[in-house]
């Protein structure tokens, strides 16, 4: 059974990805600093707290256990907050991970497969958006995706690691089984901020604009269920783990969905009425985004099994009704 280090593995993507793992013979590994984490959602390997800016805790796990592969899921998500407190993303989302890759080449583990995001890419230029779009962030949460890429690249040339960045769309769902779901604080995602508001746990729903040009006004957008995700983290593993080349892949569904359609969809699943009111836009809030995953399916052979928004809002729901209050419920 290879060993994989999960950095971040007690996160939202990174808990059901050690379940993944685990269900296909792997034994992950977990490393995470608890700060946005949730220590009940590690069932899955060995666990280590700490954050992978310490080289004494990195050299430790890679001494106890002789790791195949490291998965970074560990970086700070909040964009506002990155254009308000842009040190503390620095320090954790390039800094840090420079630590990991420095110890990883000193212990000759040559594998890697990076959570990246399309916040690389900044306002698009077309819809779909491909691998190729020129990658100009807007704000410092993308650009720091974009400086692990680039890391990645170098080390690549410069010490033969391989790597694999996977650039996400909007995560969303929960776990199939309802074991593991989605739980910040604060809470920015557009589901489960609608699935609170069903559970009354909010008075309403806010809707960033209505007057962009769309179908209905609102802000489309394209969901990706974290069972998809996992899959396309574990055929980007066994390609590299393969010996065959590394690279960069859009992970979406190709289809957008409004605010709007969003909010009504979930309406529907739950049976309840949710409130919504419209708010001002926010700033930097493209109209459309929507990615094309062709490559990922083409080179990794990936296919999406949880597409339908539906599925998406019906998982999300499962876990949210039964987890009310989160993880500590």
């Amino acid at each position: 059974m290879r060993n994989i280090l999960v950095v971040g593995g007690a996160g939202y993507i990174g808990s059901y990805m050690c379940k993944y793992l685990s269900k296909n013979g792997y034994q992950p590994i977990v490393l995470d600093s608890l700060v946005y984490g949730h220590r009940e959602a590690v069932k899955w390997g060995p666990f280590f707290e700490g954050s992978m800016s310490s080289r004494e805790l990195l050299n430790q796990i890679f001494s106890t256990y002789p790791i195949s592969a490291v998965m970074h899921f560990a970086a700070f998500c909040y964009v506002g907050e990155s254009v308000t407190e842009p040190a503390k993303y620095y320090r954790n989302n390039v800094s840090s991970p420079l630590t990991l890759l420095e110890t990883m080449q000193e212990q000759n583990i040559n594998n890697f497969i990076f959570s990246s995001s399309c916040a690389t890419y900044g306002e698009p230029l077309e819809i779909p958006i491909s691998e190729t779009h020129p990658q100009h962030p807007i704000n410092p949460y993308g650009r720091t995706k974009l400086m692990v890429e680039q890391m990645l690249a170098d080390f690549g040339n410069a010490y033969g690691l391989k790597s694999v960045s996977l650039r996400y769309f909007n995560a969303a769902g929960a776990d199939p089984d309802g074991e593991l779901g989605e739980d910040h604080h604060p809470e920015t995602h557009l589901i489960p901020l609608v699935l609170q508001t069903a559970l009354g746990q909010r008075e309403s729903v806010s809707i960033f604009g209505d007057d962009y040009p769309t179908k209905d006004g609102t802000c489309v957008r394209d969901y990706i269920h974290i069972a998809d995700l996992a899959q396309a983290h574990l055929l980007a593993l066994e390609r590299v783990l393969d010996g065959m080349p590394g690279g960069q892949y859009n992970l979406g569904n190709g289809e957008g969905h409004s605010v709007k359609e969003v909010i009504e969809t979930a309406d529907r699943i739950t049976g309840r009425a949710i409130p919504s009111k419209v708010t001002p836009r926010r700033a930097g809030d493209p109209a459309v985004l929507i990615g094309s995953s062709q490559k990922a399916m083409s080179e990794l052979g990936w296919k999406p099994a949880f597409a339908a928004l539906e599925t998406i809002i019906e998982t999300a729901w499962n876990w949210h009704k039964k987890h009310p209050g989160g993880y500590k419920s």
